[in-house]
């Protein structure tokens, strides 16, 4: 029983992997591979990967923050807690990169 948390730990951290690989995440920018348009697809890749990271850092982050609240681990409970707030600040980060990269290449079109 005391397995299940990490299993389900596991699997998640596999998900967030999977998704990472599995899925095309760049756009496809018509404006060819002039410094601009590969500004923004780097900054647009920068986005996808600090967004990922943060998606599965929250997620380790319930899961831990809810084995830490079972046990009665408190000191589990609040690292948990501050990685689901770095994971949430990830995922922000990233979507301001992609933002970002979405205007520079609808600018230089």
């Amino acid at each position: 029983m005391r397995a299940f948390p990490w299993l389900l730990a596991g699997a998640a951290i596999g998900a967030g992997i999977a998704v990472l690989v599995l899925n095309d995440w760049e756009p496809e920018y018509d404006t060819g591979y002039d410094s601009v348009g590969d500004a923004a697809r780097k900054t647009f890749g920068w986005g996808t990967r600090q967004r990922a990271e943060g998606k599965v850092g929250s997620v380790v982050g319930k899961v831990k923050e809810g084995v830490g609240r079972f046990t009665g681990d408190s000191g589990l409970e609040a690292e948990g807690t501050a990685e689901k707030v770095v994971g949430k600040v990830k995922d922000t980060a990233g979507e301001v990169g992609q933002a970002v990269a979405q205007t520079v290449h609808d600018l230089n079109k």
